[in-house]
């Protein structure tokens, strides 16, 4: 047991940090709604990897590791007033605009995390373990189922009730238009190009940069304001 409690500690570290996040910023902040999804996310790989339940649980760990921390640079330098990756700054710029509903918040951070950060996370960790994408691949599903089964959640607690019919029509249109699933799957690819790309610097470069304004632009349209 002492040797998973080092092996996780790295997780039990990111963890500790998306809580401060929750304590510190109010419940109604886009970005709060985010980092509690993710939160529950994150304790869940935790408990798993207490569990056993990872057949790789250092791949897991760093696969999971790296994955948070593109998240909390992104907060990081919100925070300090620096330009945070394209595919977060739609999230940033509208955490506070109340025509935005939580759903909308809680699926474009999934969406820059999933859709930007998760590839370049596989990517990172593959060169953490000195492995190939492919070794990782049983940890990039089990990741990935979880989130499917939390999004499904998440559309259940935050979709807007009988009161609030009047958004609900184009809420539901706005985001039937984006499936995690189909992320998922663009992400893999990503992570795999990017992979083979890993020599050839300029391209790498400049396919991460349009991967990254790519999902900016679908987290802009998720957070398309529905009412004032």
């Amino acid at each position: 047991m002492p040797q998973l409690e080092h092996l996780t500690a790295p997780v039990d570290a990111v963890v500790a940090r998306m809580r401060a996040l929750d304590a510190a910023l109010p419940a109604r902040d886009g970005v709060a709604v985010f980092n509690r999804v993710y939160l529950a996310v994150t304790e869940e790989i935790d408990r798993r990897l207490d569990a056993g339940e990872f057949p790789d649980p250092r791949a897991a760990v760093a696969l999971d590791v790296r994955f948070a921390e593109r998240y909390l640079t992104a907060v990081d330098a919100a925070a300090a007033d620096r330009r945070p990756p394209a595919c977060w700054r739609p999230l940033f710029q509208l955490r506070r605009h109340p025509g935005v509903r939580p759903l909308q918040f809680a699926l474009a951070g999934i969406n820059a995390h999933i859709g930007h950060d998760l590839a370049l996370a596989v990517v990172d960790a593959c060169r953490t373990l000195g492995c190939a994408p492919a070794d990782l691949e049983d940890e990039f599903d089990r990741v990935g189922d979880l989130l499917v089964a939390l999004e499904e959640r998440i559309r259940e607690d935050l979709m807007p009730g009988p009161d609030l019919l009047q958004i609900a029509d184009p809420l539901t249109h706005l985001l039937g238009s984006w499936s995690l699933e189909r992320a998922r799957e663009a992400t893999w690819a990503a992570a795999r190009a990017l992979w083979a790309l890993r020599h050839c610097a300029d391209v790498a470069e400049e396919f991460t940069g349009r991967l990254d304004a790519a999902v900016g632009f679908a987290g802009r349209m998720l957070l398309t304001p529905l009412a004032d």
